[in-house]
């Protein structure tokens, strides 16, 4: 495939970049549904338990961020 296919546009939203390919085109309202505000975050953690959280992810084929936030639910949700 060349590059003269692709091209990079800019959305509406926040400045993100784009891929616009000969067809079609950044639209209002495509793509994947946000389900919340997106934070970065740096967590320090022993190597064994980011081997045992590496490994839960892998095992329930989840990724890192699903399991945080499944975690913080539960957790928050057994508060009440």
């Amino acid at each position: 495939m060349s590059n003269s296919n692709i091209k990079v546009g800019i959305s509406n939203k926040e400045g993100q970049l784009g891929f616009l390919f000969n067809k079609g085109g950044l639209r209002e309202g495509a793509g994947r549904k946000s389900i919340g505000v997106t934070k970065k975050v740096s967590l320090t953690l022993t190597e064994e338990m980011w081997e045992q959280f590496e490994r839960h992810c892998a095992e329930s084929e989840i990724s890192r961020s699903e399991a945080i936030r499944t975690m913080m639910e539960q957790y928050f949700s057994s508060e009440k």
